[in-house]
């Protein structure tokens, strides 16, 4: 049996991405993504795909990126290839986020890659969810839906890749989480026994299971009544999620130290945030419920 190339992997997420696009497009009902393709100046470029002003997508970005050339330093450093050597690599993925103008929508990221460099290959991923108020229903469901597919294709997956969401997605600065969480992984080789096709399976299991699970928390939440007090304290919630991605995202300080696209590295943040000095919310208000529930450890039902 061939072992999966990177020209198969590169044609899931391209797919992927048009699935994924078409599936928002008929959620939102209004808006549609308009496409963007660029090219790297040192090799490869990507489709954009951004939404905007829509019925319920305030913002989003589905993005298909395939970057390759020589490997700079820090990678080489990352991959433990000796700085002396020339080596060739390849990056490629889809990355998501939506930010919906609803409060009572979340927000959600998703991202699937794949990369190597010389012999050296790896997949790394994940896919959290970032409510301003948390529900723990959705929340469970949400989890119940992650373990499902990882459980599929390892024992130790979801408990080894929740762990690594919420260590991850933690805003340091804060003190706080930056929602609840979801399964991060990274460096998926063939270590431990697995294979390349198993580790490209449950990728995709992964990339497939987003519309299964969004959806649903859209159409949960788009008839509800919203105050603008919920309105303001999305925003202020948003600025957290632009702290995190602007400080410690890894996605963003790769895309920008490989010559990315810019525009394309920065779509994750949203249209509007607030950052209000000292902002503290009632007591026992639906703000500080929410505020209290961002901490670790917690486990949501799954």
């Amino acid at each position: 049996m061939n072992m999966v190339n990177k020209e198969e992997i590169e044609q899931f997420f391209l797919t992927l991405q048009d699935d994924i696009c078409a599936g928002l497009e008929k959620a939102d009902g209004k808006s549609a993504f308009k496409e963007d393709k660029w090219e790297r100046t040192e090799g490869g470029g990507g489709r954009t795909r951004v939404i905007q002003d829509g019925a319920i997508i305030e913002k989003g970005g589905v993005n298909f990126s395939s970057v390759y050339g020589n490997c700079p330093d820090f990678l080489k450093q990352e991959a433990g290839i000796p700085q002396s050597e020339t080596v060739q690599f390849h990056a490629t993925g889809v990355s998501l986020v939506i930010h919906p103008n609803h409060p009572f929508i979340p927000i959600i990221h998703m991202n699937v890659r794949y990369f190597e460099a010389g012999s050296m290959w790896w997949f790394g991923g994940g896919i959290d969810l970032t409510p301003h108020y948390i529900d723990k229903g959705e929340a469970a469901f949400f989890h119940k839906g992650l373990k499902k597919v990882c459980d599929e294709y390892g024992a130790s997956y979801y408990n080894e890749f929740k762990k690594w969401a919420d260590e991850y997605f933690y805003i340091k600065h804060r003190g706080e989480t930056r929602g609840i969480g979801g399964i991060f992984f990274d460096r998926l080789s063939d270590k431990d026994g697995f294979t390349k096709e198993q580790r490209f399976s449950f990728v995709k299991a992964v990339g497939n299971s987003f519309l299964r699970l969004y959806l649903p928390l859209i159409e949960n939440n788009r008839s509800k009544l919203y105050t603008e007090e919920n309105r303001q304290w999305q925003l202020l919630r948003r600025g957290r999620y632009a702290e995190f991605n602007l400080v410690y995202d890894r996605g963003t300080k790769f895309g920008l130290f490989t010559n990315g696209r810019t525009e394309s590295i920065l779509m994750s943040l949203p249209p509007l945030a607030r950052w209000d000095y000292n902002y503290i919310p009632r007591h026992n208000s639906l703000e500080d419920s929410t505020l209290n529930l961002l901490k670790l450890p917690i486990t949501w039902d799954a």
